[in-house]
């Protein structure tokens, strides 16, 4: 058996009919499914019956990659022994589905990573941290909005499945869990500045209890300083409100 690792933040999910309901919740259509950190295999077993053509596995423990060769047979030709944060995922077929019991001390990495790749995977999901899926699934006015939900709000669809207790997991985590399944929307490119607009997220969320006037003050020019919106916190705009004031800056800048 694979001992859990602290360093890696193993907490294995125990309970098979726990596996088989994150599992149905995936798209039949994906060109690739990728799953990230299979650890035992307790979801393994199910992606084998429902997409073993189209499942690459990719982990970072040497010992789990083992272990699933040897209890997996099939799998031979389909795991990668690698740091999915430094993996070139663009090499798979897409569309991708992602999936994968997310370890907690990376979950927000993996997110930006797979925001890197919104045009290539269209589906996410997966089993983190419940504070963590309830911010992601967060709309604003919520205590709980912030950087992820916006950027991933803004180019995915998210539901929030269930929530998973502690006890179902070796090491039981301190911590209770959750599931969620993001799918990509129709949004091909937002109607600003990507690069800023994901600019003025972090800052606005960076400084959340001030008030976006002063949280962004430093790439504010001093006509603007007036505008309404300004007026307001970063949790209080939705994605399209984050668009509108985008292109405001954007073009007080170019004025």
């Amino acid at each position: 058996m694979v001992r859990p690792k602290k360093h890696l933040g193993q907490h294995f999910l125990t309970d098979k009919n726990i596996a088989r309901n994150i599992v149905d919740l995936t798209n039949a259509e994906a060109a690739s499914v990728i799953e990230i950190g299979a650890g035992t295999g307790v979801l393994t077993q199910f992606l084998l019956k429902s997409h073993a053509e189209q499942l690459h596995i990719i982990e970072i423990d040497e010992e789990s990659v083992t272990y699933l060769l040897e209890n997996f047979p099939e799998l031979e030709g389909k795991v990668s022994l690698a740091d999915f944060l430094k993996s070139n995922i663009s090499a798979f077929p897409a569309p991708l589905t992602i999936i994968g019991n997310f370890p907690y001390n990376i979950s927000s990495q993996i997110f930006f990573k797979i925001l890197e790749h919104k045009n290539t995977v269209n589906e996410v999901v997966c089993m983190i941290q419940k504070e963590v899926a309830e911010r992601i699934a967060s709309s604003c006015g919520n205590k709980t909005y912030g950087i992820l939900s916006v950027l991933l709000q803004a180019w995915y669809d998210i539901e929030y499945h269930f929530t998973v207790g502690e006890k179902v997991f070796n090491p039981p985590p301190k911590v209770k869990s959750a599931v969620i399944r993001l799918r990509r929307n129709k949004t091909e490119k937002l109607a600003c500045n990507e690069v800023l607009f994901q600019q003025i997220v972090k800052k606005g969320f960076n400084q959340r209890r001030k008030t976006l006037r002063n949280a962004l003050r430093d790439i504010l020019r001093p006509e603007i300083m007036t505008e309404e919106i300004l007026n307001k916190r970063a949790e209080q705009l939705n994605v399209a409100d984050f668009v509108s004031l985008t292109n405001l800056i954007d073009q007080q800048a170019q004025d």
